[in-house]
């Protein structure tokens, strides 16, 4: 390892050191110094943030969905546990929504992807079989966000 790596005041590595190398990389184009910057690798994070902003929708959407399954076919474990689970991942989902509106154009990809997921959760949740719970998923997203909504 050459001195400046050492010190830290060397070049950081993409693939060694990434809190480094972004905190380099935001200097260097603050500073216009765009031609010394790691364009390629820049472009593939920028293109992650993106995804794990949908996986993190889906993932919020998934247990939003997956406590709506289990209000509706168990009725008698309904209880505020549950409840409070449903009105968080409402607003949790709202807010995701609202610092990312763009993902509005997945929104039936990503629903369905959250039930297929919410669906196996929910079989091995709650013990019964997966042919209890509809094929596709039973509420659309403006009920599932509905505060009124409470599927029976």
């Amino acid at each position: 390892m050459d001195e400046s790596m050492a010190t830290g005041h060397g070049p950081a590595d993409y693939e060694r050191d990434v809190y480094g190398w972004a905190n380099e990389q935001a200097a260097l184009l603050r500073e216009g110094q765009f031609a010394r910057a790691d364009i390629e690798n820049i472009a593939e994070e920028i293109e992650s943030l993106g995804k794990s902003q949908k996986s993190e929708l889906v993932n919020r959407l998934t247990v939003l969905l997956l406590h709506l399954l289990k209000w509706q076919f168990q009725p008698k474990f309904r209880g505020t546990s549950w409840e409070l689970s449903i009105k968080e991942q409402r607003r949790r989902v709202f807010m995701h929504m609202r610092d990312n509106p763009s993902l509005k154009s997945s929104l039936m990809d990503m629903m369905d992807d959250a039930y297929s997921v919410a669906v196996v959760k929910a079989e091995r949740q709650t013990k019964l079989k997966a042919i209890t719970f509809p094929s596709r998923c039973p509420y659309n997203f403006a009920q599932a966000m509905d505060e009124d909504f409470w599927p029976e």
